[in-house]
Formats: structure tokens, C-alpha cells, sequence
């Protein structure tokens, strides 16, 4: 891994974790186009790769904490009030507990399919096969949302919905975005909702993924020797884009449909399908 492939990871981790075109497709992608440029062969990631998407992770997510910085504040201290008080009834305390519910519900679903996951991240033709599947996905919760009427307010039940699709989005290729915004839209939530009540949700479970991986997997002899220069300047990146990508999607959002993704999801997913089949 070098300097340009951690930048140009950085950009792609930044702009594809909020846009509904998976962050991990993309990943798996960048990484595998490079390794085809440079003449590498594409085998199972290096320790330093697999820590390299870990820490672009930890960007967002900074990204993420300072973008929501308010709301995450207003959720923290309502739960405080209403558990201090028992007074329950607060909209910011309600949230907090479709969040917690839905992180416990994402792990009990997403944990499952982590090897499967693993298995996925050198067979990027698979992978584009499962973006068509998001792309699809996009398009369709666009024509429902068109002809039903959408709600603004987040309930017990799209919290639990929107939780499952994120548990599979754990699957490179299913956009954790792309499915749980989507998935907003066809239990009738109104899009704008349902897109901060998506990136506030990926909060605990990208904290947590990036706090267990180094825990359990990290080789702290091995880390030493891993380029560092390289993988700050990844993981900066990252979150400098990660922070313009939510502010600009948002408004996006609340003014076009999603379609364009789908679209999108759709020409890259099976473009690299058929560039990586048999390789």
C-alpha cells in the first residue's frame, strides 16, 4: 500500500459511505482497479489494507460526530432526562432508543455475515452483482415514495426495518445508505428523514467495528512496520470529504429523487462484474 492508493481510498471512503452507492463496493473496487493497474495480483488484503479501511471508517465517522454534533448532544441528554425523571415522552429521547434498538438489531444480523463479507472483499465481480441489487433497490423505493404519501416522524416499526437493512448491508455491495434510506421511503418516512435518521444510526456500529477489530485482530509487533504517513493522510481525507458529502447530500435530498444512484449503482455494478469476471 502506498501513498496514492490510501489518498485515493480516502476520497472513495468519504464521498460513497453517505451517498447511497456502498462505501464498501467501492473500497473493494479502488482497491482492486489499483492492483490491476499496478500488475498485483488480487488475493485476499493484506492486514495493512484491512486496517487501512478501518481507520477511513474512524474518518467518516469523525465527519459524522461534528456534522450531527447537536442532534447527537440533544439524544445523549434527553436520555439522561427521561431515564433521570422517567418522563419518557421526549421525540430526542424516543430516537435514542430506535438507535440503541437498532444497532442491537444491525449486530444481531450484520455479525453472521461477517466471514461471508471477509470472502466477498477479493470477488469484486460478486460485489458489483450485489450493487445492481442496491441500484434496484433505489429505483424501486423512488416509484413507491412517489405515489404514497410520506410521514416525517421515525416510528418503533421503521426503526426496526430500517435496523434489518442495515444489518445487510454488512455485505459489500448492499449500501448501508442505499438500504436504509430506501428503506425509509417504502415504510413512509419523508426522504430528508429518513437520511439523518440513516447516518445517525451508523454511528454506534462504525464506533464499534472500529473499536473491536483493533482488539481482537491487530498484531501490535506487525503494526509498527505499517505506513503511517500513508494511512493519516487516508484517513484525513476521508474525513474532510465525508463532512462536504453530508452537507451536500443532504440538501440534495430534500429537493431530488435518489434515481441517480440507482442508476449509477446499477452501470458500475454491472460494468464490474464483467471487468472482473474470471480474474
Amino acid at each position: 500500500m502506498d501513498l496514492i492508493q490510501s489518498i485515493l481510498m480516502g476520497i472513495v471512503q468519504g464521498l460513497s459511505e453517505f451517498l447511497p452507492i456502498s462505501s464498501s463496493a467501492h473500497l473493494v473496487f479502488t482497491s482492486n482497479f489499483y492492483k490491476v493497474f499496478k500488475g498485483i495480483e488480487i488475493v485476499q488484503e493484506s492486514n495493512q489494507e484491512i486496517f487501512l479501511d478501518i481507520m477511513l471508517h474512524l474518518g467518516t465517522l469523525v465527519a459524522v460526530l461534528i456534522y450531527f454534533r447537536k442532534e447527537i448532544w440533544d439524544i445523549i441528554r434527553a436520555l439522561y432526562l427521561g431515564l433521570k425523571n422517567r418522563d419518557y415522552s421526549s421525540r430526542d429521547f424516543k430516537l435514542g432508543v430506535y438507535i440503541i434498538l437498532g444497532t442491537i438489531i444491525t449486530v444481531l444480523i450484520a455479525y453472521p455475515l461477517n466471514e461471508v463479507a471477509g470472502g466477498l472483499v477479493f470477488q469484486p465481480s460478486v460485489v458489483g452483482l450485489l450493487l445492481v441489487g442496491t441500484g434496484l433497490l433505489l429505483l424501486f423505493s423512488e416509484f413507491w415514495a412517489k405515489r404514497h404519501p410520506n410521514k416525517k416522524d421515525i416510528s418503533l416499526k421503521n426503526s426496526i426495518l430500517i435496523a434489518i437493512a442495515q444489518g445487510l448491508a454488512a455485505l459489500p455491495g448492499f449500501s448501508r445508505s442505499g438500504l436504509t434510506i430506501s428503506t425509509g421511503l417504502l415504510s413512509g418516512m419523508e426522504r430528508t428523514t429518513a437520511a439523518r435518521y440513516s447516518f445517525l444510526l451508523s454511528i454506534p456500529i462504525i464506533l464499534g467495528a472500529s473499536m473491536v477489530y483493533p482488539l481482537v485482530k491487530i498484531d501490535y509487533h506487525e503494526i509498527i512496520t505499517y505506513n503511517w504517513p500513508a494511512i493519516a493522510a487516508g484517513t484525513a481525507v476521508s474525513g474532510v470529504v465525508g463532512y462536504i458529502c453530508i452537507k451536500y447530500f443532504l440538501k440534495f435530498v430534500s429537493k431530488f429523487s435518489l434515481g441517480i444512484f440507482g442508476y449509477y449503482c446499477l452501470i458500475v455494478g454491472v460494468g464490474t462484474a464483467i471487468f472482473f469476471m474470471g480474474r
